[in-house]
């Protein structure tokens, strides 16, 4: 055992004393393999299914667009690019938000986990109203980054001037949900989701099919669905607060400690969001076929790496309560179970993508040109499944862990190591052309999975070593 900065640092995956632990109220469970795994399940199964109605919803959202029309859906690319990115570089309000209020639940201070989530929620509302205001304000320049054609540019306007107001919303849900999972629990963001996301499926219908909204219908169903979300998750969290009597009100203080902590991850987030959009913009210079193909291609594997976070998500708030009561071994048991887990769902996953990819690119267009896009790029997203598990639930793992800097840190070195790929295929834009659509994708594709393999290599490295390994209320 090594004292850090006055912290519990275990050495070669040995956990603290167990007086420690009686010291900080933590009862010494008896762990089974069996009941380790139930524990895994119980937090994962309803996060798998709030996680996997998101993108099915957006799946069904890209569905109605595309049949509008080639235009309208590369459109829809250029905007929901530029408003996850608005909106994912805050992702640390949730994954955050998880660790610290799992770490007071296990340290057995409930209160300070409340307050701690609230600050999240607080911290949301800040950042999200000026995010909303300058991607509304910019919502043609920003879509004309990507060099696409004018009818494309019209498109991806209309969808993200409006869809800009449902920022503030979307950076709240994910302060609450965060909080939530701290708290272990992961059934209220699922009926959350379920029913925010069935309403927007709804409303899109209506307004896009039933009202003749066109895109702009797609946007205001995103925005009011939500809206509701966050309200509803809002109110629990607050009723919880009410309960073990947490200050509602936001303290300056406590806030701009939160948004520190939250620094790395932000950074971390950037960088995974620049190679995202440095890969959109590569697919927008190869077309308008490779960019709708990529659209929906993108939108699939965001379905599949949301279900494989289902895992990740149960290894944040595991992995947080455990390091919070100083049971550093039970990490290291539910970290080995969670990376065999994530491998196989992924392999599982995977297979299905490229067993249907002859059969999915109907359901999003009507266009020959990309269907035939589309299924090759599924083959190279469902051969790769495998790597995906691996890659999301070791990243929960150390998210969970509150390792915000090393994520930042080598998110950064995998940006660095990527770019030379990526931009290669810009080089060979023609030599592309010449070759067909489906090439092209297939290649932008295989070449998106070498950023997860390099991705992999820095986890791997971190997960087998000790470092990571902080116990205590706070890292």
């Amino acid at each position: 055992m090594a004292i850090v900065g006055g912290r519990n640092v275990p050495q070669s995956g040995v956990g603290v004393r167990p007086e420690g632990r009686r010291r900080a109220g933590y009862r010494d469970p008896v762990r089974t393999p069996n009941s380790q795994s139930r524990e895994i399940l119980a937090l994962a199964l309803p996060a798998f299914l709030a996680l996997v109605a998101e993108p099915l919803f957006l799946l069904a959202d890209t569905a109605i667009v595309g049949h509008l029309g080639t235009a309208q859906l590369a459109g829809l690319g250029v905007a929901s690019a530029i408003l996850v990115t608005a909106a994912g570089v805050f992702v640390f309000l949730a994954y955050g938000t998880t660790s610290i209020v799992a770490r007071q639940v296990g340290a057995g201070h409930e209160r300070a986990a409340l307050a701690s989530g609230l600050d999240g929620i607080w911290l949301a509302l800040i950042l999200g109203v000026p995010a909303a205001v300058g991607v509304g304000l910019g919502a043609a320049p920003l879509s004309g980054l990507f060099g696409a054609s004018a009818d494309v540019l019209g498109q991806a306007t209309i969808y993200l001037a409006i869809s800009a107001a449902g920022i503030p919303a979307m950076l709240v849900v994910l302060a609450a949900t965060g909080a939530l999972r701290g708290l272990q629990d992961t059934r209220t963001p699922l009926v959350a989701s379920v029913l925010g996301f069935g309403g927007n499926l709804v409303l899109n219908l209506w307004f896009v099919l039933g009202l003749g909204w066109g895109i702009a219908g797609s946007a205001w169903g995103t925005v009011l669905a939500q809206s509701a979300m966050a309200l509803g998750l809002v109110a629990v969290v607050v009723r919880r607060a009410l309960q073990v009597r947490a200050p509602l009100r936001p303290e300056p203080g406590r806030v701009v400690r939160a948004a520190a902590t939250g620094v790395p991850l932000l950074v971390r987030t950037l960088a995974l969001r620049a190679i995202l959009l440095v890969t959109t913009w590569v697919a927008a210079g190869l077309g308008e076929v490779p960019l709708a193909a990529h659209q929906v291609a993108g939108t699939i594997w965001t379905f599949q790496a949301f279900a494989l976070d289902a895992l990740a998500i149960a290894a944040q708030a595991l992995t947080g309560k455990a390091l919070g009561a100083g049971d550093a071994a039970a990490v290291r048991a539910a970290t080995t179970t969670m990376i065999r887990w994530g491998a196989w769902a992924g392999l599982g996953l995977g297979l299905l993508l490229a067993a249907g990819s002859g059969v999915l690119p109907v359901v999003f267009t009507a266009d020959p040109a990309v269907r035939a896009a589309l299924a090759a790029a599924l083959l190279v997203i469902g051969a790769t499944g495998w790597l995906s598990g691996l890659v999301f639930v070791v990243d929960g793992v150390l998210i969970g862990a509150g390792d915000g800097r090393w994520l930042a840190g080598a998110m950064a070195a995998t940006l660095g190591l990527y770019l030379p790929f990526v931009l290669a295929v810009r080089w060979q834009t023609p030599v592309l052309a010449g070759l067909g659509d489906p090439v092209a994708v297939a290649v932008l594709w295989a070449v998106f999975m070498v950023f997860m393999g390099i991705r992999w290599g820095f986890l791997w490295h971190r997960v087998r070593g000790d470092a990571w390994l902080v116990t205590g209320a706070e890292r």
